[in-house]
């Protein structure tokens, strides 16, 4: 092959439009991880159905999200969209008693200028109960970055983290430990706290909604390294939100909080720890060492813990070796998992993504430009906002083994004899941590293993002459 393997990564931007699943649907996991939270959004009948259809849950249910429905008088202006929005949160109140309400916005609202963020502080004081706003609408966000909506704003509610306060305990907890060793001798006293004092380290917070098991697994990993999490954004109940502030460390376990990320620099002054996404064997542990090594902390038993979750990962390995992939875009994963697959042997051949913060994520782009030099692998090419036609063009000529798309292109593909799995099934799938790599990989060769088997059973050369007959 005379072919050159590009040095460095290449990026585009098209002119597609968001060909994405509706950023309303962070509702499905949010409503879940913030226990005591209750969500009502703001939008036509098109939301309720699509809320019903997407989360799969009964109204007999009685889940803690609810819809407020713009009918065609709030649209023209002959209602009065406070009372309105106030009568539900009485209701929401008596019923439930939540300790936040988050509204929703959504395209209907942005289009006739509902103005949310005027109406919640009034409506708030009014009712006793905390209204966060979030703006995630499809006009201008893509399908995962409604999470980073709620986020950023629920950053703006966290506690204020005083310093002053926070020397003074640390005082009386240093001098209480002190107390406890008073009646040992200096040298043995020395050798006891010296320790503890070298794994001292400043506040660090993580943010993005992850399920409890996982979020305690990653806890967990940092644990084993000396290091503490003193926070989760968000946390299990909102009255336990993290404290922010000058000193204290942030750092993202997802790819598409770049806004929350932002606010949490400019706005409440955190430092920012830009590493990569833990997710697969190698994310995970760039991720531990990037947080580390910003602590000054030195890591024991990294490599031999990703390498051991290597070994176990051989038969998914063995499969999807040498396997070709093409991304479409749609949940801004991609570039993680892309970067993963890579690692486990594939080929990548483009990574479409709605939207890229080169910024936020500089330190995945890194992994992923050295993770391809490691293995001699050609660059993918990324492409920003992709559009579509032309992306089935380009699958058309380079044939890959698998394609990573939106629901809306899966059943088109198939029929040309692509295969395809969903990316919104990564969004809902456990992928975090050393541990949930296998699951990444169950996800990506289940349409390969059930090709396989159809060969087995000769189902592959039937269809084959079928389409060839049709033509």
């Amino acid at each position: 092959m005379s072919n050159k393997i590009s040095e460095t990564l290449t990026f585009e931007c098209e002119t597609g439009n968001y060909h994405t699943f509706c950023p309303i649907s962070c509702v499905a996991w949010l409503y879940q991880k913030i226990e005591d939270s209750f969500f009502l959004v703001v939008g036509t009948k098109t939301c309720g159905y699509f809320l019903q259809n997407a989360l799969g849950v009964m109204i007999f249910a009685e889940p803690r999200y609810a819809m407020a429905e713009l009918e065609e008088g709030d649209i023209s202006a002959q209602l009065n969209d406070y009372e309105e929005l106030k009568r539900l949160c009485l209701q929401i109140k008596k019923n439930r008693n939540p300790s936040v309400i988050i509204w929703i916005g959504t395209c209907t609202t942005e289009i006739i200028k509902m103005d949310l963020e005027g109406m919640a502080p009034k409506l708030e004081t009014e009712i006793g109960i905390p209204i966060v706003v979030a703006r995630a609408n499809g006009l201008d966000y893509a399908f995962t970055q409604g999470e980073d909506t709620v986020l950023a704003a629920m950053t703006h509610r966290c506690p204020e983290r005083v310093s002053s306060i926070d020397r003074k305990d640390k005082t009386i907890q240093d001098q209480t430990i002190q107390d406890l060793f008073s009646f040992l001798p200096p040298k043995k006293k020395e050798e006891i706290l010296e320790p503890k004092k070298l794994k001292k380290h400043p506040p660090l917070v993580l943010f993005g909604s992850l399920p409890s098991t996982v979020a305690s697994q990653l806890s967990l990993e940092l644990k084993r390294q000396s290091i503490q999490v003193s926070g989760w954004l968000p946390a299990q109940r909102y009255t336990d939100l993290p404290s922010l502030g000058e000193g204290v460390y942030v750092c993202g376990i997802n790819p598409f909080l770049s806004r929350t990320a932002t606010t949490l620099m400019r706005r409440r002054k955190c430092k920012l720890i830009g590493a990569p996404f833990p997710i697969g064997p190698d994310g995970t542990r760039a991720w531990i060492e990037k947080i580390c090594s910003v602590f000054g902390i030195e890591t024991h038993g990294l490599e031999e813990r990703e390498q051991q979750m290597w070994e176990s990962l051989k038969d998914y390995l063995d499969l999807v070796r040498g396997k070709s992939v093409f991304f479409m875009g749609d949940n801004l994963l991609e570039i993680s998992l892309a970067r993963f697959l890579i690692r486990c042997g594939m080929i990548v051949y483009e990574i479409g993504i709605p939207y890229l913060d080169k910024r936020y994520q500089a330190a995945e782009l890194v992994l992923l430009q050295n993770t391809c030099e490691n293995l001699c692998t050609p660059m993918p090419h990324i492409v920003e906002k992709p559009d579509n036609y032309n992306q089935i063009q380009r699958m058309r000529e380079l044939q890959p083994d698998l394609a990573i798309t939106g629901m809306a292109h899966a059943n088109p593909l198939e029929a040309r004899g692509i295969n395809t799995k969903w990316s919104v099934e990564f969004t809902f799938a456990q992928i975090h941590g050393f541990t949930n790599a296998r699951d990444v990989l169950e996800l990506v060769t289940r349409p390969l293993r059930r090709n396989n088997g159809l060969e087995n059973l000769g189902w592959t050369s039937l269809i084959k002459k079928e389409n060839e007959s049709k033509v």
